[in-house]
């Protein structure tokens, strides 16, 4: 009936040894991002791109600009995707990165500061790994913490502009961790946020942690800057309690749903006024056929591919 959710192949490293991702002063790649040059102005939603690194350059998102008035298609860009791992001897999650978005991250200064230098806000995608960890499943504040520091120092290590959670392959269970409970995300979500309060926190609507967003009378809704829609070529208002200005119930992944429902999709965004787009798989290859589809309805203009 449609694209339930992303095709992606992972390279899924289940090896501990992983933990030295994190080894924070390892790389040379550190710093602020770039102060971002003055970019033509557009009016109408933001456009998301999610990036597949292990196949796509994250670059692809800044070659296209608008034919009317020169900005840019695209606001966010989205590294698709680093892992919740889990540390069978600690007993713990901690933050992975596959050799693809490790090369991403080490590389900042070529893969991201020209995005951030166009006005292109990078964002990191998380993702389950199969391995039992998860956003739901943090077993006590203090875990979920120590999370959240993991993510924050990354976005400051890299010189990032926030993170997006997308709870699929979780596995629950699996490796003896626990099931999802009702405490985990609120307190994970808190704790980036206060440690993070200038940055992107995004929500790809799927998992157990997308209907536990309040606990203890804390609804950390409100600390969300985006929530979209994770069914592609599909119209669903997120369900969270966001204005529109924040909320994609359009998602298209480009090349793959049709240009008419791309346009159809942008022109109700549009019309029931909401204010993000959001397009996964962006890859290589001249794609403004099927951007423009959507350009059109947004922002009254086509796109301009620049290779």
């Amino acid at each position: 009936m449609f694209t339930l959710v992303r095709s992606r192949v992972r390279t899924a490293a289940l090896a501990l040894s992983a933990v030295a991702a994190l080894a924070f002063g390892t790389t040379a790649t550190t710093g602020a991002a770039a102060a971002p040059a003055p970019a033509p102005t557009k009016q109408g939603p933001t456009s998301v791109a999610y990036v597949e690194v292990n196949d796509n350059s994250m670059l692809n998102v800044g070659k296209y600009t608008l034919a009317g008035g020169g900005g840019n298609v695209f606001d966010v860009a989205v590294i698709f995707a680093a892992n919740i791992n889990y540390d069978t001897s600690k007993k713990e999650a901690y933050l992975h990165f596959n050799e693809n978005v490790q090369r991403v991250l080490d590389n900042a200064a070529t893969q991201i500061r020209p995005l951030q230098q166009k006005g292109i806000k990078v964002v990191l995608s998380v993702l389950g790994n199969h391995q039992g960890a998860g956003f739901a499943n943090f077993p006590s504040q203090r875990a979920a913490s120590a999370f959240a520091k993991q993510l924050s120092d990354t976005v400051g290590k890299y010189g990032l502009d926030g993170i997006d959670f997308d709870d699929e392959y979780a596995e629950y269970g699996n490796n003896g961790t626990g099931q999802p409970n009702a405490s985990s995300f609120v307190h994970l979500v808190t704790a980036l946020r206060a440690n993070m309060p200038d940055k992107i926190i995004s929500l790809y609507n799927i998992g157990p942690a997308a209907s536990r967003l309040s606990y203890g009378g804390v609804d950390v809704s409100s600390k969300f800057d985006y929530a979209w829609n994770p069914y592609y070529g599909t119209w669903q208002v997120p369900g969270i309690a966001l204005p529109k200005s924040k909320l994609s119930p359009a998602a298209v992944e480009i090349g793959r749903t049709s240009q008419s429902t791309a346009a159809n999709l942008a022109r109700r965004t549009v019309g029931e006024g909401y204010g993000v787009y959001l397009t996964y798989n962006l890859d290589g290859t001249d794609r403004s056929a099927d951007v423009s589809a959507f350009t059109r309805e947004l922002y009254g203009s086509d796109a301009v591919y620049t290779p």
